[in-house]
């Protein structure tokens, strides 16, 4: 994957959980993901696909760092486990995340459609790309935890 096809999920993803969470989002340095594991315990997937491109973006969360986020964006204390409701909020973050990226890439003249989310639950979860190129894992940090999202991206461009 390019190095300048990064940026646009680093940026969508500190730009929508800052906005929509008011979590201060700090990135760290990306890297080439080694191994198929999903990083957190909750796990938004999407598959992009067009002419151009095939792939997935993943956004996967540690359990005290989902928490606080969903809290935040629901206005609520700050809940003890992992529920339906978390689970349906990485749905939304993953969406509004990778529609954020899909935004930036156009701007490049990159443009694909966007699957409907899967989210996993579970640390560990063996994940299955959609395409052969390397996975781009791009880590971050809050003051409640960590999340990565990771970006897979095959095709001619």
């Amino acid at each position: 994957m390019k190095a300048e096809l990064i940026n646009p999920f680093l940026n969508a993803a500190k730009n929508v959980l800052e906005t929509m969470a008011q979590v201060k989002v700090i990135s760290q340095k990306p890297h080439l993901k080694a191994g198929t594991s999903s990083y957190g315990v909750v796990t938004g997937i999407i598959g992009m696909t067009s002419e151009q491109i095939t792939g997935s973006m993943i956004v996967s969360f540690s359990e005290k760092c989902i928490l606080k986020i969903v809290a935040n964006m629901l206005m609520e204390e700050v809940k003890e486990k992992i529920d339906d409701e978390v689970v349906d909020a990485v749905g939304e973050l993953t969406n509004m995340i990778c529609g954020g990226a899909k935004a930036q890439l156009a701007k490049l003249d990159l443009k694909f459609a966007l699957a409907t989310p899967t989210m996993v639950v579970g640390k560990g979860v063996e994940i299955s790309f959609y395409s052969k190129s390397p996975t781009i894992v791009i880590p971050f940090a809050t003051d409640d935890g960590s999340f990565v999202v990771e970006a897979n991206l095959g095709g001619q461009w």
